[in-house]
């Protein structure tokens, strides 16, 4: 069975664009606004995977978010992303980084996790 994703993203274009990779990979995508909207819609939409920009959520939300749901897959992105974030974002509970404009690499880092997310959950 197909799982939800939320997005948390700053800029609306990569988050359409974004949108539109991840509906053919799951069940649904839902852009939230906001930490606490996207809180609001992990348990809505019972997601399994979140993408979340590091502009608008700090490492220790990402460990937040991690501790609170647990199996929950956590990719983060960054417009500069690189080793050295890569490393504390791993290290705060996501599951990988990748930059805002790697729509592939952000797709493959979802539904490869969100894969892991399915038998954590099992």
């Amino acid at each position: 069975m197909k799982s939800s994703v939320v997005l948390l993203q700053s800029d609306p274009g990569i988050a359409q664009s974004l949108t539109t990779s991840l509906l053919s990979s799951f069940r649904s995508v839902h852009v939230a606004g906001s930490t606490d909207e996207l809180r609001a819609s992990i348990l809505k939409h019972r997601a399994r995977v979140v993408i979340l920009d590091m502009e608008m959520a700090s490492l220790p939300e990402v460990e937040r978010l991690s501790h609170e749901f647990p199996g929950l897959s956590v990719v983060c992105t960054h417009r500069l992303a690189d080793e050295e974030m890569w490393t504390a974002a791993l290290s705060a509970g996501a599951s990988d980084i990748c930059p805002t404009n790697d729509t592939h690499s952000i797709l493959t880092a979802a539904v490869r996790n969100a894969s892991r997310a399915r038998s954590v959950a099992a």
